[in-house]
């Protein structure tokens, strides 16, 4: 088997083990604090979605911890690596698959519209992001005749453009939504930085989408994402005792380690091309 540490170089593996950082230490702090609440965090593992009252909802959460803290744990182990993928997808998965009630729920209550199906789909793709750059993890360290090799950069590619397209488009369709997010103290007021992050979004979305700067757009999208980490510290503090509070912090964290790992993968794809064509040329 061609691990990514035999067919990249170093210089860009180490660049990735940042991502997979992000990506596996914030997995590991959603575990934690789905045992210290013993329940989901509402905001970002949404089974409410499914009812308000589930039998064994406290022991699903503690399942839930318990096999957080350890897909996160794995992926620091070489051997681990692809388990550890694997196992962050499949709970992701889950998490977006929570919200499926919901495309019948919220017409039915709220009547038809097409930003209101949007927008749940657009719940399922914050899930599925992190889903994506689990698959792209799993196929970096996977055998170059996998189907994954082939597979996960178009999967990746789709989920995050389409995802900072619908992103983009929730802020302008629902300016209020992200407003409690943005500290008081931050200049221009909340309504300018909605705006900002929202064309962002697009911006970046299409920019992987069309293949055009992607990788550019990938890096600027995770300098954005941790620019959001410094405006939930206020959230956290103001509210130390929410599990959402908490929640999203290390959901956001997830979601730049995911883009971050895509974007090395696009570098590291790229410099294995270049390098198959140099040794053509060369022959």
């Amino acid at each position: 088997m061609n691990e990514l540490a035999e067919s990249a170089n170093p210089d860009r593996l180490a660049v990735m083990r940042i991502g997979v950082s992000l990506l596996g230490l914030a997995t590991i702090f959603a575990g934690i604090l789905d045992l210290i609440w013993g329940d989901f965090d509402p905001g970002h593992q949404p089974i409410g979605a499914l009812g308000v009252y589930i039998l064994g909802r406290a022991i699903f959460a503690y399942n839930t911890g318990v096999w957080m803290i350890l897909a996160g744990s794995a992926i620091f182990c070489r051997r681990m690596v692809r388990i550890g993928a694997w196992a962050m997808a499949i709970i992701y998965f889950i998490f977006g698959m929570f919200l499926l009630p919901r495309f019948y729920t919220m017409p039915h209550r709220y009547g038809f519209h097409v930003t209101l199906i949007l927008g749940v789909f657009g719940e399922m793709l914050q899930q599925f992001i992190v889903v994506a750059g689990c698959v792209v993890l799993y196929a970096s360290f996977a055998s170059p005749a996998s189907r994954w090799t082939e597979k996960a950069p178009l999967v990746a590619r789709w989920t995050f453009g389409l995802s900072g397209v619908l992103f983009g488009l929730a802020h302008f369709t629902n300016p209020k939504g992200p407003v409690h997010m943005i500290p008081q103290w931050m200049p221009f007021g909340a309504p300018f930085w909605i705006l900002i992050s929202g064309i962002g979004f697009m911006l970046a979305g299409l920019a992987i989408l069309s293949g055009i700067l992607n990788v550019l757009a990938a890096r600027l999208l995770v300098l954005m994402l941790l620019f959001f980490e410094v405006a939930l510290v206020p959230i956290i503090l103001g509210y130390p005792h929410l599990h959402q509070a908490w929640g999203a912090s290390a959901y956001n964290l997830a979601v730049a380690g995911a883009v971050w790992i895509f974007a090395a993968s696009i570098t590291n794809r790229h410099a294995r091309g270049h390098a198959i064509q140099s040794a053509s040329e060369l022959t």
